[in-house]
C-alpha cells in the first residue's frame, strides 16, 4: 500500500470502531450491552439458527485494468476479548468477580476486542480468472495482567476466515468480485457466536497498473458495468485523497468517495454515527461516580472521559461549527454571484447578492443564468421520471447553491405545454450543472 493508505486508515479505524461505545458509557447502559452493530460476520449458520449475524460479506468493483493490474487487499475487523475480573483469596488462589475496587481504581468483568488485519497481495489479475480462496486463522490466545488485589485475564477464541476473490470482464472493464466468509463451524448460543464473529469487518482494496471506477457517479462509458455490480452487506467507495481512484474502501457502513474526517474532531467517541459536540457536551454532565463507572469498563471509554474532561474552551468552540468563506468555495466551483463593491460576504448587506434569479453557473465555459437555453442529461438516475428528460430542451429559471456547496440549475421544459404556468408559482425540475448541456443560439 502506499502513502495515501494512511488517510485512508484514518476513516477505516472509525468504520471498525462504529458503534463500539454508546453514551453514556456506563456498563449498566442498556446501549453498552448490545454493541458490534456493523460489519459482523457470525459463525456458519448463526443467522440460520438466530443467535448471531449473516457469515458473508461481498463486493464487485469495476477497474479499468493495464496488462500488469494486480490486486491488494487487507481484510479488518475486531477480535473479541473477554476481559475478567478475579480477587486474590490467598497466595495463588483467585475467584472471578463482577468488579474489583481499590483506592485508586475500579475494574470491571468486560469484553474488549483486538484489532486484526490480514493482507493479500498483491495478487496479479491476470490469474483471478478462476475465483481463489485464502484461508486465514487468527488465533485464540489468554493473557493474565496482575493488578492490586487480583488480576485480569484476558481470553480470546480462535477465528476463521476466508477472501475469495475473482475477476471477469465486463466489456472494457474487468468486474473483481470480492467476498469475505466466516467459516467458523456452527455454534451453540448468542455468547458463542459473537465471541466467533469478525466484528466491523471492512476491506481496503489497492490497484496497480489500473483504477477502479466509482460506484457512486460512475463516467458514462462505464456507467452500463457499474450498474451490473452486486453488494452485500457493504458499500464500496472510492478512498484516498480526492482525484485518487488507486484505493477503494469496502465499508459496512455508507460513505460517500473520499471520505475523511473532519479536521475538528480531535479523537474518536465510538458512538455509532458520532456527532462530537453533543456526546462531549453529554459526557460533561455525567458525575464523577458515573465518570469512575465507565472508566472501569474499558481503556477507550477511559480515554474519552479524560479527553473530554480536559478539552479547552477553544477546541470546544471548534466542535460547533466553522466559518469559511461561501463564496470563496462558490467561486472555486463557478457560482458567480454579485457582491456589491465594498460589501464583505459576512455583511448581510451580502444576502442581497445571493439571488437565484441572477446568480449563474459555468458549464463548459459557458455562463449558463436564468433565461439560457440547455439541453438535459440526467446522469444519476434518482427519479425514474428522469429518463423522459433526456435530451430535452429546456429554458433555466434559476440557478441554486445549498449550504454544502452543492450546485442545482432549474429549468421547465420548452415543449410543456404548462412551462409558463409552472415558472409562474416556482415548480421547477433540477439538474446539477454537469447534466445540462448549454444552447448557444
Amino acid at each position: 500500500m502506499n502513502s495515501d493508505l494512511d488517510q485512508v486508515l484514518t476513516v477505516a479505524d472509525a468504520v471498525l470502531y462504529e458503534g463500539y461505545l454508546l453514551y453514556p458509557y456506563r456498563a449498566n447502559s442498556r446501549k453498552n450491552q448490545s454493541r458490534w452493530q456493523f460489519g459482523v460476520l457470525g459463525p456458519t449458520d448463526a443467522e440460520r439458527a438466530g443467535i448471531g449475524e449473516d457469515s458473508v460479506l461481498s463486493t464487485q468493483l469495476p477497474v479499468r485494468a493495464g496488462d500488469g493490474a494486480a490486486l491488494s487487499t487487507v481484510v479488518r475487523f475486531l477480535q473479541l476479548q473477554h476481559r475478567g475480573v478475579e480477587r486474590r483469596c490467598g497466595n495463588d488462589d483467585y475467584e472471578p468477580v463482577d468488579e474489583l475496587t481499590t483506592a485508586a481504581q475500579s475494574w470491571l468483568s468486560w469484553d474488549e476486542a483486538v484489532e486484526q488485519a490480514i493482507e493479500f497481495g498483491p495478487l496479479p489479475v491476470a490469474d483471478l480468472s478462476v475465483p481463489k480462496s485464502h484461508p486465514f486463522v487468527v488465533a485464540s490466545g489468554t493473557d493474565v495482567e496482575d493488578i492490586a488485589g487480583g488480576r485480569l485475564v484476558r481470553s480470546r477464541r480462535e477465528l476463521r476466515g476466508e477472501l475469495i476473490i475473482g475477476a471477469e470482464a465486463d466489456g472494457d472493464l474487468l468486474r473483481v468480485s470480492v467476498t469475505v466468509r466466516n467459516t467458523a463451524p456452527p455454534v451453540a448460543d448468542k455468547q458463542d457466536a459473537i465471541a466467533e464473529s469478525l466484528i466491523g469487518t471492512h476491506l481496503i482494496v489497492e490497484v496497480t497498473d489500473g483504477e477502479f471506477i466509482s460506484l457512486l457517479e460512475p463516467d458514462a462509458p462505464a456507467a452500463a458495468a457499474v450498474s451490473r455490480c452486486r453488494h452485500h452487506r457493504c458499500f464500496p467507495v472510492l478512498a484516498g485523497p480526492p482525484g485518487a481512484s488507486h484505493l477503494m474502501l469496502v465499508s459496512p457502513i455508507i460513505l460517500y468517495d473520499h471520505p475523511e474526517i473532519a479536521e475538528q474532531s480531535e479523537g474518536a467517541l465510538y458512538d455509532s454515527t458520532e456527532i462530537d459536540e453533543i456526546l462531549t457536551l453529554r459526557i460533561m454532565t455525567m458525575t464523577d461516580e458515573e465518570k469512575a463507572q465507565a472508566r472501569a469498563t474499558d481503556a477507550r471509554a477511559a480515554a474519552v472521559i479524560d479527553r473530554c474532561d480536559s478539552m479547552s474552551p477553544e477546541a470546544m468552540l471548534n466542535l460547533h461549527g466553522v466559518l469559511r468563506d461561501p463564496h470563496a468555495a462558490a467561486e472555486s466551483a463557478g457560482l458567480i454571484p454579485e457582491v456589491p463593491d465594498g460589501i464583505d460576504w459576512w455583511d448581510p448587506l451580502a444576502d442581497n447578492a445571493v439571488d437565484p434569479g441572477s446568480d449563474a453557473v459555468m458549464v463548459s465555459g459557458v455562463r449558463v443564468s436564468r433565461g439560457s437555453r440547455v439541453r438535459l442529461h440526467p446522469l444519476r438516475r434518482a427519479d425514474a421520471q428522469d429518463l423522459f428528460f433526456a435530451d430535452r430542451l429546456a429554458r433555466v429559471t434559476s440557478v441554486h447553491e445549498t449550504v454544502d456547496g452543492e450546485r442545482h440549475v432549474g429549468v421547465v421544459l420548452e415543449d410543456d405545454p404548462a412551462a409558463d404556468l409552472h415558472e409562474w408559482y416556482g415548480r421547477y425540475l433540477y439538474f446539477s450543472p454537469d447534466e445540462v448541456e448549454p444552447v448557444v443560439s
